[in-house]
């Protein structure tokens, strides 16, 4: 596996995460306070406690999803191939 392999996968992965982690914020939001999310939390007319919430729980939740993915893609890389792949070895 080369280079161009690694990046289809992690970043395929990550983008997958992504997505499946905002549709499932989206869900918790609107149980939790029974209205949509913040479709432009930059928008004035977005109450700025609804607007720094939005931003912080979207920003920290698509970021897990996304390292937990990369990660399980880079496990994976790793059994295919017996080594990490080249963007994430460690410089001597």
């Amino acid at each position: 596996m080369g280079g161009m392999v690694w990046k289809v996968l992690g970043t395929g992965s990550a983008v997958v995460a992504a997505a499946f982690a905002e549709k499932g914020l989206k869900a918790v939001w609107r149980t939790a306070t029974g209205n949509e999310p913040p479709t432009t939390p930059e928008d004035p007319d977005t109450a700025w406690v609804e607007a720094v919430t939005w931003a912080l729980l979207s920003g920290a939740v698509v970021g897990l999803a996304r390292l937990a993915a990369t990660r399980k893609a880079a496990a994976y890389y790793r059994r295919s191939t017996g080594e990490l792949p080249q963007a994430l070895r460690r410089s001597a």
